[in-house]
């Protein structure tokens, strides 16, 4: 599929479909709209009327048109409010339509749509953007594809001459989101901690990025001692990932992006229950996923910003050799941690991944991790929860998830709260009481992080959705790509 602007006039354009984003409560049509509605012999007018079309935002409707106009359908799709249009407005609406014309068997697709805030580039993309992640399918665990119909060759947006290099953009953006999901979408025995790294060499070998692989023994020297404890149980060899972005002269900042990576979690001793969603542990690598992503999108967009993605991958399994609850792991920082929940695994391969990126001299470090249902019972599955001491850090992601139309909420790092992590034979336990257990897992990351400012991202929630939500489809939704490679390019301006 190609996506490409037209400086085509809208009265002249010709194709399968031709989508037109109206506002609410401002659907009746003027100016060049009504011109086009003639031409279309009033099919526009009457369309509106027989559906009670009235604009809600992601609302469609579309007709067949007559021949002879150059157009075969019509593809109307509402934007909501005009004082309430975001970025977000015009990508959602742009995946609406692309299922639509999909679904209608269109092969040449042409958006008429207003621009954001007047900027033809931020809108370009985002569009491209809603257009790419909606019709992304995964058929790779399937013996055929399901699709054999019509697919969209050519996409193409009316008054967005020049916008080619926002285009391109999107599309790199969207290869990193689509690794993500791919990853994530795959089960336990096709993405392993080996697969991870894998993945990083071939990004690294594309790219050209520096990779370095830590395995159990150079983690062992390092003192790494709460991320091989987690590793210990598996068959699998644990990797330390370390996967390095470099701009050409002195970079304007050094970032870090840590994700958590347990490429299946059976809770260790603490084994998953019934109804505790085992057979979605898959996704437990949902941030080192997004970090890998953003890590193929950056490499391609080549910001200004030096940037680190860090995962310790591993499996948490049970066997003779699995850690047990009562045990007592030493970080690499020294610190101690009594184990009283096998199941809370994932943090304390993240404690090691913090300490060793604290050291890197870095401006700043976003970690992300399918962490806690706790995080999921306070904010619901569309939202992560942001957690850090430091402002200026939460504002730069706020701003970027805003932009990247992905939902966080910043939550309180309540330091009394850390009284439940206190343990009577060691410096800390790895979990606290139930009540504001996403917290508590925040402030234990926060006693593995020295110097550099930090922030952590819950995202086990939004990793994941069982049904079509917006431009994702059911399944792995790359979550944190789109953030995460915002706030990279916005750290560097």
């Amino acid at each position: 599929m190609t996506i490409q602007p037209s400086n085509t006039p809208l009265l002249e354009w010709a194709g399968d479909s031709l989508a037109i984003g109206l506002f609410e409560d401002a659907v009746e049509l003027t100016g060049e709209l009504a011109t086009l509605d003639q031409k279309f012999s009033g099919v526009l007018k009457e369309l509106i009327a027989e559906e009670e079309f009235k604009g809600k935002a992601n609302s469609t409707i579309f007709t067949r048109v007559g021949t002879g106009s150059g157009v075969r359908k019509v593809i109307l799709v509402g934007l909501g409010k005009l004082e309430a249009l975001k970025l977000d407005t015009l990508r959602r609406a742009a995946a609406a339509v692309a299922r639509v014309a999909k679904k209608q068997k269109s092969k040449i697709l042409g958006f008429s749509f207003p621009l954001w805030n007047n900027d033809a580039a931020a809108s370009a993309q985002a569009i491209a953007e809603g257009v790419e992640l909606a019709l992304y399918q995964d058929i790779r665990f399937k013996s055929e594809p399901e699709d054999k119909g019509t697919q969209l060759e050519t996409v193409e947006l009316l008054g967005f001459s020049g916008e080619e290099a926002a285009i391109n953009r999107a599309q790199q953006i969207v290869s990193g989101v689509i690794l993500a999901r791919q990853l994530v979408a795959a089960p336990a025995n096709a993405v392993t901690p080996i697969t991870l790294a894998e993945t990083a060499q071939a990004i690294a070998n594309e790219y050209g990025l520096q990779l370095q692989i830590l395995e159990r023994e150079d983690c062992e020297k390092l003192g790494m001692g709460a991320f091989l404890g987690v590793a210990q149980a598996s068959d699998l060899p644990p990797k330390f990932i370390h996967l390095t972005y470099k701009p050409e002269g002195r970079p304007k900042k050094k970032l870090a992006i840590i994700g958590k990576g347990l490429t299946f979690d059976s809770g260790g001793l603490n084994i998953k229950g019934a109804g505790s969603g085992i057979e979605t542990m898959k996704i437990d690598m949902g941030g080192a996923a997004a970090t890998l992503g953003a890590a193929k999108a950056i490499a391609q967009l080549k910001p200004d910003s030096e940037v680190h993605f860090i995962s310790a991958a591993t499996e948490n399994m049970i066997s003779g050799h699995a850690m047990r609850p009562g045990d007592i792991l030493t970080a690499s920082n020294g610190k101690t941690i009594e184990v009283n929940n096998t199941d809370a695994e994932g943090r304390l391969t993240l404690a090691d991944a913090l300490v060793y990126a604290d050291k890197l001299g870095l401006d700043a470090i976003v970690d992300l991790a399918t962490l806690t249902g706790a995080n999921v019972i306070a904010l619901g599955e569309d939202i992560a929860g942001l957690y850090t001491p430091d402002d200026a850090v939460a504002s730069e992601l706020e701003k970027a998830a805003q932009t990247s139309g992905e939902k966080i909420w910043r939550m309180p790092m309540e330091e009394k709260y850390f009284e439940g992590l206190k343990s009577g034979i060691a410096d800390m336990k790895n979990t606290g009481p139930r009540p504001g257990g996403s917290i508590t897992a925040a402030l234990f990351l926060k006693e593995f992080v020295k110097e550099t400012p930090w922030a952590h991202l819950d995202i086990a929630g939004p990793v994941w959705t069982d049904k079509e939500n917006g431009y994702n489809g059911a399944g792995a939704t790359g979550y944190g790509v789109r953030t995460l490679v915002d706030w990279v390019l916005g750290t560097g301006e």
